[in-house]
Parts: structure tokens; sequence; C-alpha cells
């Protein structure tokens, strides 16, 4: 295997329950892959050999085995094998349309309103070449709304096809438009550098910064300014002189990057998912305060009401999707990069889990984990101290759950955790017995993320017993916040009675029982 190849194997889609159930030796073979589905639980993904394969539940149709069965075994999607994908998106219905290296264009799964693009409204239970005015044309980028397509081609061209019912094909009507349709009128002499979907609504943005819109804007996801549809694409004018590199969408949002990396958000805003710091609905572009930190891309997904923005240094967004989403997919096709240079960083958590070169095993709730006995000792003191005394090659952990201890050992090879909320409580509880302060902190900080009004009683209780007493006061003063909405929780009513007594008493000296 060359080094390129090793470094294919390193997509860690672990994160994705959907991939829950594949052993690790298939796992460590995939370079690309993309979750999808109302639930989160479709997947289709690619190795390192350009080998295809679907798993889940395939509503419609939409993992392209040709039948309507579910898997919870990866099957093979023969007719894509060795085709090298450079582009996947998927709508609700589902349907999932890919661009590949050699710019041909797939389609397969829901077609209730053409957005296969073959003319007919019949589900696709296979990837079918969308052919129809695309031949001659090389497609390097596609995006899916609900149930229309559009694709970019080489020379900056966009075509559109299927669901129009709001103008989102950009054909200058309502009707749907069942093969693809070359979107004109004011893009006609234009060249189109990158292009995405919201659910109705369809952007695009040009070699020259400009960004365009068309489609359904009453949510002001258009940012024109107004709340009326779009049968053409329309400029934003708003953000005349600012050159825009990046867009992204949402269900009813959009978020634009500039060029110096500031990020620009408009359209629903029901779950604060523009970032603006209130719920309001925003049909201008609104600039985000990103702490002045320069960001290199945004992200959004149809399913879940989340907004991300990426600065230099940072996580992937793909981090963001897995851990805080719900459902949790995957907000584009998920890739490795080919250069074959790993930094230190890299090194280290390719190797976390790797029985390869490992010389030390965990051996937790029956399961393996394989570390490297000298990068536990540089890391942690507790480890430095336990393996000079020992040269056990296996220890057994019976204190945590494998959940728990992995994510403890992953921090250790990668500096981060990606836990939800409720999980983060076990890992603080390990963090105060090992005394990791910096982990603590980690925690902590991933728990007041994930707070709700469902598991805020949870997330107290476990403040409280693991003494973190300022996540204690953040989580004491949200319940107080979501007093009505908290008391009425299944978590509330089994509440340990001593914590119960003093929660009334500290929430009535601030006054929360006052009418």
């Amino acid at each position: 295997m060359n080094g390129q190849q090793v470094l294919c194997s390193m997509l860690d889609v672990g994160k994705w329950p959907v991939f829950a159930l594949l052993p690790p030796e298939e796992l460590r073979l995939i370079r690309q892959a993309c979750v999808f589905g109302s639930a989160a639980n479709e997947a289709i993904y690619v190795t390192v050999n350009d080998e295809v394969f679907a798993l889940g539940t395939n509503c419609s149709g939409c993992l392209g085995l040709g039948d309507l069965q579910s898997t919870i075994e990866p099957r093979g999607i023969d007719v894509l094998c060795g085709k090298k994908i450079v582009s996947l998106s998927y709508g609700t219905g589902p349907h999932v349309v890919i661009a590949t290296a050699d710019g041909e264009v797939f389609a397969w799964g829901h077609n209730g309103y053409s957005q296969l693009g073959n003319g007919t409204t019949n589900h696709g239970l296979t990837p079918a070449l969308v052919s129809t005015n695309l031949l001659s044309k090389r497609v390097t980028e596609v995006a899916c709304g609900s149930h229309h397509t559009i694709a970019l081609t080489t020379d900056g061209e966009v075509f559109a096809w299927g669901y129009n019912n709001s103008g989102q094909v950009g054909s200058g009507s309502t009707a749907n438009q069942p093969t693809p349709r070359r979107v004109s009128s004011c893009l006609q002499n234009k060249v189109v550098v990158n292009i995405a979907c919201g659910q109705l609504c369809s952007m695009a943005v040009l070699d020259n910064g400009e960004i365009y819109g068309w489609g359904y804007n009453c949510n002001g996801q258009l940012g024109l300014g107004n709340n009326g549809n779009q049968q053409t694409p329309c400029r934003i004018a708003a953000l005349q002189g600012v050159s825009i590199v990046q867009v992204a969408c949402g269900y009813a949002h959009t978020l634009a990057l500039t060029d110096e990396g500031l990020v620009y958000a408009w359209g629903a805003n029901s779950y604060g998912q523009l970032g603006t710091g209130n719920k309001s609905n925003q049909a201008l572009p609104t600039l985000i305060n990103t702490d002045k930190e320069r960001m290199v891309e945004v992200a959004a997904c149809h399913t879940s009401h989340t907004s991300a923005a990426r600065p230099r240094a940072g996580s992937t967004t793909d981090d963001v999707f897995a851990c805080f989403a719900t459902p949790a997919v995957t907000w584009h096709l998920l890739s490795v990069d080919g250069d074959d240079y790993l930094t230190v960083a890299q090194s280290l958590k390719k190797e976390f889990d790797s029985p390869e070169i490992s010389d030390l095993k965990f051996l937790v709730d029956g399961k393996c984990i394989h570390v490297h006995k000298a990068l536990l000792k540089i890391r942690c003191e507790h480890f430095r101290a336990l393996l000079n005394e020992t040269d056990e090659d296996a220890i057994e952990i019976h204190q945590f759950s494998y959940l728990v201890y992995r994510a403890f050992l992953e921090y250790l090879y990668t500096d981060t955790i990606s836990l939800p909320p409720e999980d983060a409580i076990g890992l603080l509880d390990l963090a105060t017995f090992y005394r990791e302060m910096r982990l603590k902190r980690l925690c902590q900080e991933t728990i007041k993320r994930g707070i709700s009004e469902e598991n805020a009683i949870t997330l107290l209780s476990a403040a409280v017993k693991y003494e973190a007493r300022d996540l204690e006061e953040f989580c004491f003063k949200f319940c107080v916040n979501h007093l009505t909405a908290v008391t009425q929780t299944q978590a509330f009513a089994d509440m340990d009675h001593d914590l119960l007594k003093n929660f009334i008493s500290k929430a009535s000296r601030y006054g929360a029982f006052k009418n």
C-alpha cells in the first residue's frame, strides 16, 4: 500500500451511528462517506479501492441497490464502482445525485417531481446517467433541494431540474422541469463557481464574488430584503462590494463566506440558526460576529437547524453535525484529502486504536482499545505513574464504560472530544478522577453547548455530583430561565430528594417562583 492509500483510509466515520455495526477493518478502508435520510440512517461510502457501498433503511430506493430492501450489511452499488465520485448531494425524498471525476451525473431514489432528470416520475432504484443537455458537459458539483437538483459545469454554467413550485429551477415559470435545463436569464454570460440549494431555493456564487438566488423566499432566504419568490436568478444587491467565495444552505436559511473570512447569514431563524443572537428571520444578509477569527468554510444542512463555520485552525465542520445536529447527517460528501503528508497531530490521530504498532490494550466492557505506552506516558500523569510500575500489555478497566474510556484515550491522541452532552458527563467524572483539568473544561463546554429543556436536570445533577461548580451554575440558571418546561420533564420528576430541596430553595432565592 502506498502512502496515499494509507492516508485515504483515515476518514473518521466512527462518530456516525449508522456506521456503528461495521467492523474496524472495514471502517479503515473508507475514503469518502455520506450519511443522510430523515433519521440519519442511510449511508453511502467509497473505499480506497473505489468500490461504492450502501447501507440503511433504503427509503424510495435511495441506496441505489435495485430494490427497496433495507440492509444493515453494506451492499455494493456495482454501477458506481471505479467511478470516482467528486460531489454528492441528496434531497428529502430522498433522491441522491452524484458527479464523477469524468464529469458525468448519476441520480437515483425518489422521483415524484422528476428530480432525477430522466423525464419520468418513476422512482429510480439504481443509479442512472442524467444525459439530457449534459452529454457534452462536464459537471463538477451537484446540489439538491427537497425535490429539485442543480448541477455546475466546468464552463461555469448551471443546469436545473425537478420540482419548481416556487421557481427554484429558475426557468421563469412554476412548472416542474422533467429534464436538465440551463439556468440563464441574468446568469447567461456569467461564470458560476459554487452552488447550493435550500429546501425550495437555489444559490449560485460567481467568479467575481457576486451571489444570486432564486426560488422560495418566504423566510427571506434569498437575501433580497423582501419575502417574494423569484422564478429567475436575482443578485443579492445588499452584498455589493463584498466578494463571496462559498455559499451553504440550510432548510430555509443561507450562509455565505467572504474572501476575507467573514460570514453573512440570512433567512429563517426560529432556532437561532443564523447566529445573530436572536430568533428573528432576516431578509437581508447580516454579518455574523466570529470574534475576529477568519473563517475558511461555512456549513449547513436541511434536516437539522444547525450552522457551522470553521476557522483556519479549527476542527472540521463535520464534527459539528456528527455531535450536535439531530438527525446526525453529513452536510456534504466527507472526503479525505489526497495529500500524503501527515502532521504530527494527524499521525497520532491515525494510530489511535489501531493494533498495527500498538504495545498496550485496554479491555473495557469486553471490547479492546489499542494504544501506545510512550504516548500515554507523555500525555498523562496518571499513566506515567501506572505504566512505570507495570509492564502488562493488557489492562482491564471496570470503573468506566467503553464509550467514556475510549473517548478519554482518544482525547490523549487528538486533544479533542466528540461526544453528545449526556455522554460527556461520564467523561467529566473520569476527568475529575484522573485530575485532567483541561479535559474537565472541554467536557463542561460540550455539556453547555448541548443543554436543552429535556436534559437540563440530568446535566445539573451531574455537575453537582462531580463538583463542577461553573457548570452547575450554568445548568442552574438555564433551569430557572426555562422553569415551566424543565419542571414538566421526566428527569425533574425523578430528581434526587436532596437535590430537589436544594434546587427549590436556591431557585426561590433567585425569585423564580414570584408571580
